[in-house]
């Protein structure tokens, strides 16, 4: 009977338990990993996230860069963390939906292996060329490309990055043949466009607008659904050319596997709040052309869900293969 009764007393008190986690949450420094060198897009996520946690919570929020083999290093390490909500991931699409088809084996699971908090933001892709290059448009470049198979080149960050993956995207839904070369990172790539030594290339709109601005490129289109509203002269992919083509990357915010769900609640009530801030919208997400998707930790895994087969399918068919 002291069994009976102590066990009862445990799956009653068990709710408590899990709101005192909630309600005492932060209670020691959070710890925000960082998949990438400090600096970039990624980088600069976390930063912010970490900066309003600091303010909001009273309690310090750090970042803490792991850059590597196409966000795997990150991930192995937020997977085995203790689900307490402590040690959190900006994870890119490609850590869920690409790495899955591009590597025959990996250390994570990109499903079961994390706890999904809330989208972040999106990121519209540009496809620019070299002022240089004779077509204007997309229409003109599918028209080019025709006459010319296997000649135009474009540059990518790495054999399986979204550069690489939405141009691959484009040569099958266009039925071209393009000719990639492969750098180190996007900046390598965006330096030898500007130079002439490459045609063009994917890569975000933030990164892409400067060198617009300066004449040091040219805009053929941007990957987005629809124009964007801070760049409405620019056509889309899909209008002018390609219909039903998007170029468009996420970032979510995840956990370790099992996290308490008043912890994830009271992270995904934050987030929402720093994106919707008026000074977060106009001097950090329109700055850098992103798009907040902060919602729902089951909308993060729905655009896990439904974006995982579209690129399984491109990485199969173009027959591509993790670095």
């Amino acid at each position: 009977m002291r069994t009976l009764i102590a066990a009862v007393a445990a799956i009653c008190l068990a709710p408590a338990v899990a709101a005192a986690q909630g309600s005492n949450y932060p209670s020691k420094p959070v710890t925000i990993v960082v998949p990438a060198s400090p600096g970039g897009v990624t980088d600069a996520l976390g930063r912010t996230l970490a900066q309003r946690f600091s303010a909001a919570w009273g309690q310090q929020a750090i970042v803490e860069n792991r850059p590597g083999a196409n966000n795997q290093i990150a991930a192995d390490y937020v997977t085995k963390s203790a689900p307490d909500g402590y040690t959190l991931l900006v994870g890119p699409e490609v850590t869920f939906t690409v790495n899955p088809s591009l590597y025959p084996k990996l250390s994570y699971d990109p499903v079961k292996g994390f706890t999904p908090i809330t989208g972040l933001v999106t990121i519209n892709q540009a496809l620019i060329a070299n002022p240089s290059f004779p077509a204007q448009n997309v229409k003109e470049l599918i028209a080019l490309a025709k006459q010319k198979p296997g000649e135009l080149n474009y540059g990518t960050f790495g054999a399986g990055s979204t550069g690489h993956l939405n141009m691959e995207l484009f040569q099958t839904m266009s039925g071209v043949k393009l000719q990639a070369l492969h750098y180190k990172g996007a900046t390598p790539a965006l330096t030898d466009v500007v130079a002439g030594h490459i045609q063009m290339m994917f890569i975000s709109v933030g990164s892409a607008v400067p060198q617009w601005k300066a004449d040091k490129v040219k805009f053929l289109a941007v990957g987005s659904g629809k124009r964007m509203a801070l760049l409405p002269e620019i056509p889309t992919v899909a209008e002018s050319g390609l219909p039903g083509y998007e170029a468009v990357s996420w970032f979510g915010l995840f956990g370790p596997p099992g996290m308490p769900a008043d912890v994830v609640a009271k992270i995904n009530g934050e987030v929402r709040k720093i994106m919707a801030d008026p000074d977060i919208q106009k001097n950090f997400l329109e700055r850098q052309y992103f798009e907040s998707i902060a919602g729902s930790p089951e909308q993060l895994a729905n655009a896990i869900k439904s974006d995982e087969p579209k690129w399984r399918k491109v990485i199969k068919d173009a027959k591509v293969q993790g670095e």
